[in-house]
């Protein structure tokens, strides 16, 4: 649980300058601020951000980590062209896989500052707040300081969407009350924190989602302080936001793993979840085969049995496993070996139901424990087979 008090690997990487020893006109010194930006087609703001930074943190010994996925639009390239003359730029580049939360830790744990600031690359996040930050963070015990669009002066109604600020309203009151955060915007993407702080919970933080300042607060020990700083938060001037259906996927699956004490993945939590979606399409596939076309139940059965496997790869695809995501031949060779290990899972379900119903004659336990039993066996298989690293 943590307090709040307001206020007023990498599969390829690119390194532009070495973990900061030099750092031009602040001389041989670390940085006191590390910046981490994660970017997916941001080659529009780089510039800009740098710029903005620079203004911001004037009298800052500071760097700048972009964490990139491998953008096609030549985000690496502006990147690249800046840092070859400004030592305080670094980057990493990230091939192979996918996820905000997984970019950005891997950009704090390359940090060479003790602080590490965490910074949204489309230029809606008040950048000129980062000195408070900083200073409130050095000079008090706060562990972690939020930048805040709900709490005091805080605004987001010019950079949000109806749609998402309603969203991210109800959110915040599911995680406050469920993970007991007890902060206004523990969605917030803008943040500063103790790189001591990420050193510890690493290992229980997931990479796949968007929300990782939520991770971060279900993630903390006992006794952690928090401060937030209310900021307005802007409308985004290039490109699009990346932020859609799939982040309260993310965000539900992030959540139920939270409250299991991650007993429970994430990621199983959105393949159970498609799974569940896939029951419906079975039922209507099954419909649909004996009322209209009028086959027999048996024939109607494999039709909707291949339609619902069919449904539950693609959206797993995109969803589940969208940081490994197949594509092409990779993704009809993925799906054929998706038949064969749902139609495994299909008789563990059959076989691990019959033991229970042999011991139980309840009929929903039994096929509780059976599905159950294929959930976690489809996963497991899935995840090492289908969707391999």
């Amino acid at each position: 649980m943590v307090t709040s008090e307001p206020l007023t690997g990498i599969s390829a990487s690119d390194t532009l300058s070495p973990p900061v020893g030099s750092l031009g006109k602040a001389g041989n010194l670390r940085p006191r601020l590390t910046v981490v930006i994660p970017t997916y087609c941001e080659a529009g703001n780089i510039a800009a951000m740098i710029a903005a930074l620079d203004a911001a943190l004037a009298g800052v010994r500071w760097e700048v980590i972009f964490v990139d996925d491998d953008s096609p639009d030549g985000t690496m390239g502006v990147i690249r062209s800046i840092g070859a003359n400004d030592p305080r730029v670094r980057a990493m580049r990230r091939v192979g896989r996918r996820g905000l939360a997984g970019a950005v830790i891997e950009g704090m744990l390359a940090s060479a500052a003790d602080i590490v600031a965490v910074v949204d690359a489309d230029l809606q996040h008040d950048e000129k707040l980062l000195p408070a930050m900083l200073s409130d963070i050095e000079g008090s015990d706060a562990d972690i300081v939020i930048g805040t669009r709900y709490s005091q002066s805080g605004e987001a109604r010019e950079g949000f969407s109806t749609a998402r600020r309603i969203s991210s309203t109800i959110a915040t009151a599911l995680s406050n009350l469920l993970l007991r955060t007890n902060v206004s915007d523990p969605m917030s993407g803008f943040f500063m924190l103790k790189r001591n702080l990420i050193d510890t919970i690493a290992p229980n933080l997931s990479p796949g989602g968007f929300k990782l300042l939520l991770d971060i607060l279900a993630s903390a020990p006992a006794g952690v302080r928090i401060h937030e700083m209310p900021y307005v938060f802007r409308p985004r001037r290039v490109g699009k936001s990346k932020l859609d259906g799939i982040v309260i996927a993310d965000f539900l699956g992030l959540l139920l793993a939270k409250v299991s004490g991650n007993l429970v993945p994430p990621r199983f939590v959105l393949f159970a979840l498609v799974g569940t979606l896939g029951l419906i399409i079975h039922l209507l596939a099954l419909r649909f085969a004996i009322h209209v076309s009028g086959t027999t139940f048996n024939a109607a059965q494999i039709f909707a049995s291949f339609v619902a496997m069919t449904f539950n790869f693609f959206l797993n695809n995109v969803l589940t496993f969208r940081d490994r995501r197949l594509s092409g031949f990779e993704a009809i060779k993925g799906l054929l070996i998706f038949y064969a290990v749902c139609s495994v899972g299909a008789l563990a379900n059959i076989g691990v139901a019959d033991l229970v119903y042999s011991h139980d004659t309840t009929w929903w336990r039994a096929g509780i424990a059976g599905a159950l039993m294929a959930a976690v066996f489809n996963y497991a298989v899935s995840s090492a087979l289908t969707w391999r690293r």
